[in-house]
């Protein structure tokens, strides 16, 4: 194995035996991966899609989070992070910890975090979802190429024409159309952040990446 894949494959380990643990399983796999990884920080996030921005994300600006001991863990929905953050913060591995959340779930992070009393260093909330940072930050007709890149054009027209669609803006509209599809939230998370200019980056992601 290369070198330089190593410590991705090793925190994809991590990130599984924390999800096991969450889950019921034992302690001990997540455990000795923090300690071989050198893990120090954990990034709570609600999905997959948020998982796929922040790793393109990082990755455009020449970042390896492995291998600088971060570990980037969907949780698969804000009602978990007390759970997660009971694990992987001071009363569990003792990893600092910061998050990602959608402003309807900031809520849930706060509650869940003063229950498991394992404080986030951060947590950096996007104004609706980071689908509406993204569609935002790189404008509607800057989604379109995206989507006529991706051959999902006359897929989006056709949403477009449906009666539910009249008259609503074509911001929202792009938001919907991202979400009807089993995974095309996942995929477009990081489609999006690829196609965003350097200095366009929106204030929740940029303040993530920067606090790392």
């Amino acid at each position: 194995m290369d070198v330089q894949t190593r410590p991705m494959v090793d925190m994809r380990a991590f990130q599984d035996a924390v999800t096991n643990w969450a889950t019921g399983g034992p302690d001990g796999p997540a455990r000795d991966l923090a300690e071989s990884l050198g893990a120090r920080t954990a990034v709570l996030l609600e999905g997959l899609s948020d998982f796929a921005a922040v790793e393109a994300l990082a990755a455009r600006h020449g970042r390896d989070l492995a291998a600088e001991g971060v570990c980037v863990v969907p949780m698969g929905g804000a009602m978990s992070v007390g759970r997660y953050a009971g694990l992987l913060g001071p009363p569990g591995l003792g990893l600092r910890l910061v998050g990602l959340c959608d402003e309807g779930e900031k809520g849930f992070f706060q509650r869940g975090l003063e229950r498991s009393q394992a404080p986030l260093q951060d947590i950096y909330v996007c104004t609706a979802d980071l689908e509406d940072e993204l569609i935002r930050a790189l404008g509607t007709a800057g989604v379109e190429e995206v989507f006529r890149a991706e051959g999902d054009f006359r897929a989006w027209q056709s949403f477009q024409r449906q009666p539910a669609q009249h008259g609503r803006p074509r911001h929202q509209q792009m938001r919907r159309f991202l979400g009807t599809k089993k995974g095309r939230k996942i995929r477009y998370g990081r489609l999006l952040v690829e196609a965003l200019a350097p200095d366009r980056t929106p204030p929740p992601l940029d303040g993530l990446l920067v606090s790392l």
